[in-house]
């Protein structure tokens, strides 16, 4: 069995779920009605950059739930993780973040994708404080043990990210290349509805958590009309490519009337703002999605 790269599985995670964001909650949180939401990855790395590195699995959301009835505004924290590992500690702290950041109730999810038998639970809550009567104050949070749930019930499911989810699921007595035709079944009959991006995911987490040999699965794609894929793929990345090369060659020279403009120290951001639309706040985070691109670009 190949080792996983868990950068590899880290992001394809992170690009499933932001994929599927409503599949998800209606799956795994029935009873919880995501509404309106937002991710605010990029704004949440940006204002605590020395934690990028640490937050490749990791999704901040701002968004609108209703429970019981009830429609609250929160900040939902929702972690990957490859292995079992004690995460009570890691999640406080995230909550802590994200509340000064946003200033409104924390909602903290971990999904557990490792392969391991767990003969005792993962804690799901962190003591974080205590009165003068030791009443203590803990911060709870969900733990989701994808192995918990069968294969065989996920692939029946007619959500796209349940039955990839049913690749990493508890697939006893379930055929592997049962799975992978199933899938490919249901997208070659609807992939003419279905952006470039969730097709290029598709291949990639199949292609990565396949428990079938390259031929087999090759073979499958082919009975499902899905052997144009490769050319779909390059398309795609070129695509972006791009889009990303119009948009940094836009940015730069933006950048440079404005640097401009600020070297000359004849002009206060009041009117640079006033002549280019474009304020302090909003230079700084250019100069920041400008560096992004181009390392991107490299």
């Amino acid at each position: 069995m190949k080792k996983l790269n868990p950068k590899s599985h880290d992001n394809l995670f992170k690009w499933l779920i932001r994929s599927f964001i409503y599949d998800f909650f209606d799956y795994f949180f029935p009873d919880v009605k995501v509404k309106d939401f937002q991710f605010i990855d990029k704004e949440f790395i940006s204002k605590y950059e020395a934690l990028k590195d640490s937050l490749k699995g990791d999704l901040f959301i701002t968004a609108e739930v209703e429970i019981d009835g009830q429609v609250s505004e929160i900040v939902i924290h929702h972690e990957n993780q490859s292995n079992r590992a004690f995460m009570e500690e890691r999640v406080f702290e995230y909550l802590c973040y994200a509340w000064l950041l946003k200033r409104k109730p924390v909602w903290s999810i971990v999904l557990y994708t490792d392969d391991a038998i767990w003969r005792k639970p993962i804690p799901d809550k962190f003591w974080y404080g205590f009165d003068s009567e030791n009443e203590k104050q803990y911060h709870k949070f969900d733990v989701i043990k994808l192995k918990d749930h069968m294969s065989s019930e996920l692939i029946k499911k007619e959500s796209m990210l349940c039955k990839l989810l049913a690749l990493k699921a508890n697939d006893k007595e379930t055929d592997p290349e049962s799975l992978v035709r199933d899938i490919y079944k249901t997208v070659g009959q609807i992939k003419d509805k279905l952006p470039r991006e969730i097709l290029l995911l598709i291949e990639q987490f199949v292609a990565f958590y396949k428990k079938i040999s390259q031929e087999a699965f090759e073979r499958i794609k082919k009975e499902a009309n899905m052997t144009d894929y490769a050319e779909t793929i390059s398309e795609y990345y070129i695509l972006e490519g791009e889009k990303r090369g119009e948009k940094r060659g836009e940015m730069k020279a933006t950048l440079s009337i404005l640097d401009n403009l600020i070297k000359s120290k004849a002009v206060d951001w009041q009117s640079i703002a006033s002549a280019t639309g474009v304020d302090q706040q909003q230079y700084f985070e250019m100069q920041k999605e400008y560096q992004q691109l181009n390392a991107a670009c490299l």
